[in-house]
């Protein structure tokens, strides 16, 4: 099964780095994705999560759209974020999407000005994204995405309390959670935010 219903660029982008079908994970995910359902996706480590991420990110935001940011995804830490980012501009090629990351070791006053100037996809450690829209830094009424990448990170140093924190302060969003494992934690979410959303399990 080739890729279907993804625009040209990333489809091109895709093959160029040998990726021309679907593998086990994305058959069983990115047609619910494009079709705008929460999800809680767990697959184990190598199953292509992330580049899940990249390539529903990207064709569904297609192109740049005014200046506030219409995804969201939090990452552990500074590294992390860096190099989805890199992943998202090899695949991104031939687009106009802006790619953003926000994280603790950068200047916030700095961070402030570089998001003002408009970005797409926001990739974010919980605690900077949180301070950055305390200090109304950041825009989030025109999100339609929010994810977390590898979520097991959200059960160290406060972090599923600052993700939870977000949805309070958005409006209508499709939620995308990506784990090794599912957490007895995420029912909270699936009792608020995310009451809705389908697990899907890769053994």
């Amino acid at each position: 099964m080739l890729f279907k219903k993804i625009i040209e660029p990333l489809k091109d982008n895709l093959e160029q780095h040998g990726i021309k079908e679907p593998n086990q994970l994305q058959k069983a995910i990115l047609s619910k994705i494009k079709g705008g359902g929460s999800l809680f996706v767990i697959a184990p480590e190598g199953s292509g999560k992330t580049t899940s991420i990249v390539i529903s990110v990207i064709n569904k935001l297609k192109a740049a759209f005014e200046d506030a940011p219409r995804a969201l995804i939090f990452v552990k830490d500074k590294q992390t974020a860096l190099d989805l980012a890199a992943l998202f501009n090899n695949f991104a090629r031939g687009t106009d999407l802006r790619i953003y990351c926000a994280y603790d070791e950068h200047n916030i006053e700095l961070q402030r000005e570089e998001l003002y100037l408009g970005t797409d996809i926001v990739i974010a450690t919980p605690k900077r994204l949180n301070k950055i829209f305390y200090l109304n830094g950041i825009n989030l009424n025109k999100l339609q995405m929010c994810i977390v990448e590898d979520a097991e990170f959200l059960f160290r140093n406060n972090n599923f309390a600052e993700v939870t924190r977000t949805p309070e302060s958005i409006g209508k969003c499709q939620y995308l959670v990506f784990s090794d494992a599912f957490d007895a934690r995420f029912e909270r979410w699936q009792d608020s935010f995310m009451y809705n959303a389908q697990i899907v399990k890769l053994n």
